[in-house]
């Protein structure tokens, strides 16, 4: 067994990032409210350090100050030091997240704060070199001894003005609808589309999935051919650039540069989940075979790296391998000669071995230029032989590739991450009819009700090491919900359905705020922040809010309860003004806008070859639509009174009032497609 000169608390710990830290001369505490006693006992300052396992900037600090025996000293005599990995604890994250950026006007991770032994922050920021990060706390703990009444009342107004940046974020003067506004705030957003590298102009460039989700279904529903092309340059761009792992499959959490070549390598299950939706669904709509190669790929790049024995999904792959980010997936060009032999010129030009795809100290980032039917055309080929080359050289690699020292592993399993996952399984399975990616879905979704769901009916966040853990936040009941609503429209299953209302019940139990008709981050049981956030931004994964609102909006067709749509409805229109100013902000509550602004039907299936049908609909791309399907009769208010033995019967309703129904899935498509 390997012998250790430090081991702090945190060797206790499920999480891989917390265990990473476990052998540092630092003191770590896991965050909690043991921590918070023994700061107020000891009446030392916390020293609160936030990361994930991914962040190569977080392993940089921690090579250059946490394993450091003289900074610890410091750091252990003057403070409690609390390490906080952000994906187990988005809460505590959310609070000291917005500290910072009150303070500095910018954020990222590692996130470093100081803060008073009750958790009230005084002072913080990123990244910090080893010496200007003893000399700041130094001076943070000289000043505190020395003017304790100045730190208190700083920590004060601080603390009042994470209140009001997390609690009140939403106008208190909610605004009516109209698709207007929504044009108002597409046509904003139109001046920062880069239109030749797709995405948002400049560096560095995120992937933003549902950004790219509401913009691809404003194109088809408005008819917005210039949108439609941005869209499509995005996804085309991206699945080319060196951004997308070209021999394994999957995405790469984002490029550092304004053109898709050289990303930061760590992947992130949270991207490719939901990056999985959007390619089912624009291959829906366009029908280009890139979009298909990318599904494919990517799933099997999270069944062969993120899948756990039990059915659950891994978080995420470290950017580094033997301390070098990116190491694991560059190339040099003697390597791939010795390897491809005659087939290299090809390869080298398909896969731009050149000044394109040259990255540095010798290194190649593998990237396309062309689609495969303009490289073979070019190359003399058909692109049967192509695609066929293309296979073994990718199998050729990754064969190679699997002896080299892998990236570091997150293989906590977090419930929001997989419900995601469920969703994006599922419409892949819609766009290309493929039971095992349904098969997936399921086994993930049976995963988690049997470890995270508790017998009283709570969700737990992280599971490892056959350990639950965490209670669950607003985002796990969100995501799970919109997985569990998905899976129902997709098999006509009623009991997910079932399953979605009772954890509804509880989110209301646990999140909602009558007065401010809104959820909190965070259960009203938990006692161990200083404050409960409430989360309206969508960002690389939607808000929870936005999220749950949606999800109201559909369960309310489904169950006839229209509170639900009148609660989802008025938690939208107190964001009309932001949504207006800031609409990459805001781009799942505008999803929910569309459908309340412009044609929604609900699309009810009646008979034995109910799901045949509905699956020979799905392959359509119809994100105006909700789905209703069963084979026998049923109570649920769109199929109430509608089975028949002999036939199978399609309605198409709006606003409650449905259209004579038909047999034929031709004739119900022509009323449902713009």
């Amino acid at each position: 067994m390997e012998k250790h000169a430090y081991t702090n608390e945190l060797i206790h710990e499920t999480s891989p990032y917390l265990l990473q830290h476990a052998h540092n001369p630092v003191h770590w505490m896991p965050w909690g409210e043991k921590a918070l006693l023994r700061a107020k006992n000891e009446n030392k300052l916390l020293l609160i350090s936030i990361g994930y396992a991914a962040c190569h900037w977080c392993h940089v600090m921690e090579h250059e100050s946490f394993e450091d025996p003289d900074v610890a000293q410091v750091m252990n005599t003057h403070f409690v030091c609390v390490k906080v990995d952000r994906e187990e604890r988005p809460d505590v994250d959310q609070i000291y997240m917005s500290a910072v950026q009150l303070m500095t006007q910018r954020g990222g991770w590692p996130l470093n704060a100081i803060a008073l032994p009750d958790g009230r922050p005084i002072w913080g920021g990123t990244y910090f070199q080893k010496e200007v990060w003893v000399d700041a706390l130094q001076q943070i703990q000289a000043f505190h001894l020395q003017n304790p009444d100045k730190t208190e009342a700083y920590a004060e107004r601080l603390s009042q003005g994470i209140r009001e940046s997390n609690l009140i974020p939403v106008s208190q003067t909610p605004q009516p609808l109209d698709i207007h506004q929504l044009k108002q705030a597409v046509s904003r957003w139109k001046q920062n589309f880069d239109q030749l590298e797709g995405g948002q102009k400049g560096a560095p460039k995120f992937m933003m999935p549902n950004n790219l989700q509401f913009l691809l279904r404003w194109a088809h529903q408005m008819n917005d051919h210039e949108t439609l092309a941005f869209v499509e340059t995005t996804l085309e761009k991206m699945a080319r650039g060196g951004l997308y792992d070209q021999i394994g499959g999957g995405f790469a959490r984002y490029s550092t540069d304004s053109y898709w070549k050289v990303p930061h390598f760590e992947k992130m299950l949270y991207d490719n989940a939901q990056l999985l939706s959007i390619y089912s669904q624009a291959f829906q709509k366009t029908q280009n075979p890139l979009y298909q190669q990318v599904v494919q790929q990517t799933i099997a790049f999270i069944e062969r790296e993120l899948h756990s024995p039990e059915g659950g999904f891994y978080s995420s792959l470290d950017a580094d391998s033997e301390g070098e980010e990116g190491k694991f997936y560059v190339w040099q060009k003697q390597e791939l000669q010795d390897l491809l032999q005659t087939e290299f010129p090809l390869f080298s030009d398909y896969y731009q071995v050149n000044e394109n795809g040259y990255w540095e100290h010798e290194n190649y980032i593998l990237l396309r230029q062309q689609s495969d039917e303009t490289f073979a055309t070019k190359h003399g080929l058909s692109l049967n032989e192509l695609k066929q080359r293309v296979k073994n050289w990718q199998q050729k690699l990754l064969a190679v590739r699997e002896q080299r020292i892998r990236p570091g592993l997150d293989d906590k399993i977090l419930t929001s991450w997989n419900a995601l996952t469920i969703s994006g399984l599922v419409a892949a399975y819609r766009a290309f009819g493929e039971n095992v990616y349904l098969h997936l879905a399921e086994r993930n979704l049976q995963f988690l009700k049997e470890k995270q769901l508790t017998s009283s009916g709570l969700l737990r966040h992280s599971y490892k090491n056959e350990t639950s853990k965490i209670d669950g936040f607003l985002e796990d009941y969100a995501c799970l919900i919109q997985a569990l609503i998905d899976l129902f429209e997709t098999t006509g299953n009623s009991s997910y359905l079932n399953d979605a209302q009772q954890l509804t019940h509880k989110t209301f139990e646990l999140f909602y705020d009558l007065e401010k008709n809104i959820f909190y981050f965070t259960a009203e049981t938990q006692t161990d922040v200083i404050t409960r956030s409430i989360e309206v931004h969508d960002n690389v994964i939607p808000a929870s809010n936005s999220v749950m609102a949606n999800n109201l909006f559909r369960l309310g067709h489904f169950i006839g309860e229209q509170n639900y749509q009148k609660l989802a409805e008025g938690m939208l229109e107190k964001l009309v003004e932001d949504f207006k100013v800031y609409p990459s902000g805001y781009s799942n509550w505008m999803q929910l806008a569309l459908s309340l602004t412009s044609k929604h039907y609900e699309v009810a299936l009646v008979g034995q070859q109910a799901l045949e049908k509905l699956k020979e609909l799905q392959k359509h791309y119809l994100p105006h639509c909700l789905f209703c399907a069963s084979t026998a009769a049923s109570p649920l208010p769109l199929l109430k009174n509608r089975f028949s033995p002999s036939k199978t019967w399609l309605y198409v309703c709006q606003n409650s009032s449905c259209q004579l129904p038909s047999e034929l899935v031709s004739e119900t498509l022509k009323l449902l497609l713009p």
